[in-house]
């Protein structure tokens, strides 16, 4: 029991989506009534001047009779995406870093340069 006399809320069932800087939780929690319903929890990680590190948390608060609506929904707008953009990630284009990434890979050479012919019989 916590300290104004109610049981702490525990996760019934949970899973964590890592994705880069964020992490997304899922949580099926019990209502006071004992029935269940899912947070979504989106966790972002910052990095302040100083090297430590501070979060930024979103929830959303899911309940069973918003589930069919909520999926119908979100299944349309991902399929959405997919058809006007396809699979291919391009988003990270637009953030700060993703220019010195693109320039280290160039600069380690993942394309290949140029071919040099070698005779086995030179070896």
């Amino acid at each position: 029991m916590s300290d104004n006399g109610t049981m702490p809320k525990e996760e019934i069932f949970s899973k964590v989506l890592r994705a880069g800087r964020r992490t997304y939780f899922f949580d099926v929690r019990a209502t006071k009534a004992n029935d269940y319903y899912l947070t979504i929890t989106e966790s972002k990680k910052f990095t302040n001047e100083d090297g430590s590190f501070h979060y930024k948390k979103h929830k959303i608060y899911l309940y069973k009779e918003d589930f069919a609506g909520f999926e119908e929904i979100l299944k349309e707008m991902t399929q959405y995406i997919i058809d006007e953009k396809g699979e291919e990630v391009i988003s990270e284009r637009h953030q700060k870093d993703f220019k010195k990434e693109y320039e280290n890979e160039i600069e380690n050479n993942v394309a290949p340069k140029q071919f040099t012919d070698v005779s086995f019989d030179d070896i």
